[in-house]
């Protein structure tokens, strides 16, 4: 492990928070270390709905203010990570005898327009949808909004955030537990301990401590209650969901909002709502939340013929959601949204926040920081004043994209059908901290999500590649693939229930 005797800023927890708060603190000239004890993603911020979104049921809920920073940020995140942030057209279908109908959704999405400073949506009638997306039955659909919101890989958006504060001279460890040390009441601190490789702890002093660990959190000194809520998504071949654009539309059952959109070549479907039990069991989709699902889609698609076991994966995260005191009992769906952020000597922790609003959230956490006595500066020009443009420029950097497009031809081509290529590989074997296969398959890249099987009979042909640019051995390699295998069947195999009659 490569640390420092002692940082400015030590961070616990590599999601998106953490990497936010990272990387805006190497920005800004201070010695910052982010630790995780799991990889960077790996707890929540890979498992999102892999969406930049305006949060209109926010508004809908009268969170006026989280609907503002929602928006503004999304159309920030639009211009700065081009390549990574993408535009994605939607549809919200509205149906004859609906809730709410055409008017009160028009001036809801007019009024987000008007936060963010520009029109980003349209009412249009019931043949231009059909149109739009020919899968929608024309049946009692009375007219639809059309909009634009914006879709992330949400795992690679931590990583870039990541890699790029390394770059500025920030340390980052993944697979490495983090002990707090207090000493006369103050946070000083954290003992290391590698969770892979093991050996002596490792012990690092800080002037103040992020403790920015999502649902992890409640262990934090002076943590509020947290509240775990799942949700859970499937993901399907294009081939079986043919989506032309994105939609979004309110579940038959409880009037939910849920989704399905184009996402890594694939289609994503979401989300649930439901209570966690703890939130050191593994998050999974249960049998009665694809059936929502299906439910979902077989009342906006009745003409096709899906159910669960025909995604390719499916996937679960969990959410933080802080508990205001008599909201203990109240349904999943209708707690707030709101991050919550507290302090104690030497300590500032963070829970709650939100992939759209990842930057508002480092800066206040920030502003916190240097409350405990920490001179922050202003934040220095970006290293390269030319945006990225391309797909591999926004996933891997500059240097990164260069990397992969100077490979052999051969190892520039698709794997299994994905975006993915082996040359994309090497350089995450390379450049990226890789320190599990899991790593490599769920967050470096997605084959785990978007491939057939999870790309498993394929690992035979990544065995090479692999042990070559890990150094992994033979029983390494073993383990590491039955270890992958195990989790893979365990959290992201599509159900063989829910079978349409």
């Amino acid at each position: 492990m490569k640390v420092d005797a002692h940082y400015d800023l030590l961070i616990v927890g590599g999601g998106i928070t953490g990497a936010a708060v990272l990387h805006a603190a190497s920005a800004r000239g201070l010695r910052a270390l982010l630790v995780d004890r799991g990889d960077f993603a790996s707890g929540t911020s890979s498992w999102s709905s892999k969406l930049i979104h305006g949060g209109l049921r926010y508004l809908q809920s009268g969170q006026w203010r989280m609907t503002l920073e929602s928006v503004r940020e999304r159309e920030r995140l639009l211009v700065e990570r081009p390549g990574l942030v993408e535009p994605q057209a939607f549809l919200m279908p509205i149906f004859a005898g609906g809730r709410p109908g055409p008017a009160a959704l028009s001036a809801a999405f007019w009024i987000a327009d008007r936060m963010a400073g520009r029109r980003t949506s349209r009412r249009i009638g019931a043949a231009e949808a059909v149109a739009i997306e020919p899968l929608l039955a024309p049946d009692k659909l009375r007219a639809a909004i059309a909009y634009r919101d914006g879709v992330v890989d949400d795992a690679r958006l931590v990583l870039r955030l990541v890699f790029d504060a390394v770059a500025r001279g920030a340390h980052a460890l993944n697979h490495v537990e983090a002990t707090l040390v207090e000493e006369g009441g103050r946070v000083t601190g954290a003992r290391l301990d590698d969770r892979i490789d093991g050996g002596e702890p490792r012990h690092v002093r800080a002037t103040v401590t992020v403790h920015a660990a999502g649902v992890w959190a409640g262990a934090a000194p002076g943590a509020p209650l947290l509240r775990p809520l799942r949700g859970s998504h499937l993901v399907f071949a294009h081939s079986a969901l043919p989506l032309h654009c994105a939609l979004a539309w309110l579940h038959p059952r409880d009037r939910r909002p849920v989704f399905a959109h184009p996402w890594e070549g694939a289609v994503v479907v979401g989300t649930t709502d439901i209570d966690h039990p703890v939130a050191d069991a593994p998050a999974m989709i249960s049998a009665a939340e694809a059936a929502y699902l299906v439910e979902a889609l077989q009342a906006l698609f009745p003409r096709i013929a899906i159910d669960a076991s025909m995604a390719l994966s499916t996937y679960a995260g969990l959410r933080a959601i802080v508990v205001a005191p008599g909201e203990e009992n109240r349904p999943p769906s209708a707690m707030g949204r709101d991050s919550a952020l507290w302090v104690r000597p030497g300590l500032v922790g963070i829970t709650g926040g939100k992939l759209t609003t990842h930057q508002a959230t480092a800066l206040e956490v920030l502003r916190e920081v240097a409350k405990q006595g920490l001179r922050i500066a202003s934040p220095q020009p970006p290293s390269s004043p030319t945006p990225a443009t391309t797909r591999l420029q926004g996933r891997l950097g500059a240097e990164g994209a260069a990397w992969v497009a100077a490979r052999p031809a051969p190892e520039q081509q698709p794997l299994l059908g994905t975006p993915y290529t082996l040359a994309e590989l090497r350089w995450s074997m390379q450049a990226e901290r890789v320190r599990r296969l899991g790593d490599l398959l769920m967050r470096r890249t997605r084959l785990g999500l978007v491939a057939p099987g999870g790309a498993i009979e394929s690992l035979p042909m990544l065995e090479a590649p692999c042990r070559e640019g890990l150094g992994w051995s033979a029983a390494r390699w073993a383990d590491e693939a039955a270890r992958y295998r195990e989790d893979w069947a365990l959290r992201h195999a599509p159900p063989a229930e829910n079978r349409r009659s």
